[in-house]
């Protein structure tokens, strides 16, 4: 069984003592995110990693355990119940890109009968260690890595979606969704939402796909409050709409929840 690619979300990272934007622009995954079921225990796919500078990138593949959090998003974990990384194997592991080249990874699942039906998850990087000087003259390693993320699922999972409350996040000036996922599949999902004050609808949006674990959660940001035409009043007002996600976004929930915006 082939993995199903889907060109959404990005994991770009940066862990250096120098950050470099010419090393984040230069290095490139395809796809970014990676599903699939596994079939009789096993399923392939290929990664893209692309170098779309001038110069040679020296890059390892290598993978890690991660998750999101409710509010930081996605972040990696040393360790995981769910871990995809045992069961993975890829190919090559050291690769050299050549500038304006694409070279390609395989991957392959193979999951043991033994192990229990549910998700397993990994983020495969690609990494490319560069040198570069700072202000003083000094050679620093520029680390510079983009994710993968991966998802194989063996036998009947499912997420399972409930809406559980709305707020103002007053840091960020956004409205924000907590959806949690007790199903034992991770999704991506969309809001198509709409806010009410009494009978008055004052905003309406469409949030862009964001992922959530099985068995997790995530606070939902919803508006850029940069593209809002005024910044929206204390008092409380109705949030509606549906949450949306599978193919196609065949799959939807519709939701009412009210929401108190502070007095500044």
């Amino acid at each position: 069984m082939a993995f199903k690619a889907l060109q959404i979300g990005s994991g770009v990272l940066s862990a250096a003592c120098l950050f470099s934007s010419a090393a984040l622009a230069q290095l490139g995954a395809s796809p970014l995110v990676i599903e699939a079921e596994a079939n009789q225990g096993q399923a392939q796919a290929i990664i893209n990693v692309i170098n779309s500078g001038d110069t040679p990138l020296r890059t390892r593949i290598y993978t890690e355990p991660f998750t999101y959090e409710r509010d930081k998003g996605f972040q990696t974990v040393s360790s995981s119940s769910n871990n995809l990384s045992p069961y993975l194997q890829f190919s090559p592991t050291e690769l050299t890109v050549p500038p304006g080249a694409t070279r390609r990874v395989r991957l392959r699942a193979i999951l043991a009968p033994s192990l229990p039906d549910g998700e397993y998850r990994t983020a495969v990087f690609a990494e490319a260690l560069k040198e570069s000087t700072d202000a003083s003259g000094r050679r620093v390693g520029v680390i510079t890595r983009v994710a993968t993320t991966v998802y194989v699922r063996k036998g009947d999972v499912d997420p399972k979606l409930t809406v559980d409350s709305a707020t103002f996040n007053s840091e960020q000036k956004t409205l924000q969704l907590l959806v949690h996922n007790t199903g034992d599949a991770s999704v991506r999902l969309g809001v198509n939402w709409k806010l009410k004050q009494g009978e008055t609808v004052v905003r309406t949006g469409e949030s862009i796909p964001t992922a959530i674990v099985a068995q997790g959660d995530r606070n939902l940001l919803l508006n850029n409050p940069q593209s809002d035409p005024s910044p929206l009043p204390p008092g409380n007002y109705q949030l509606t709409g549906e949450l949306t996600w599978g193919e196609n976004n065949s799959n939807k929930l519709p939701f009412t929840v009210n929401l108190t915006i502070p007095t500044r």
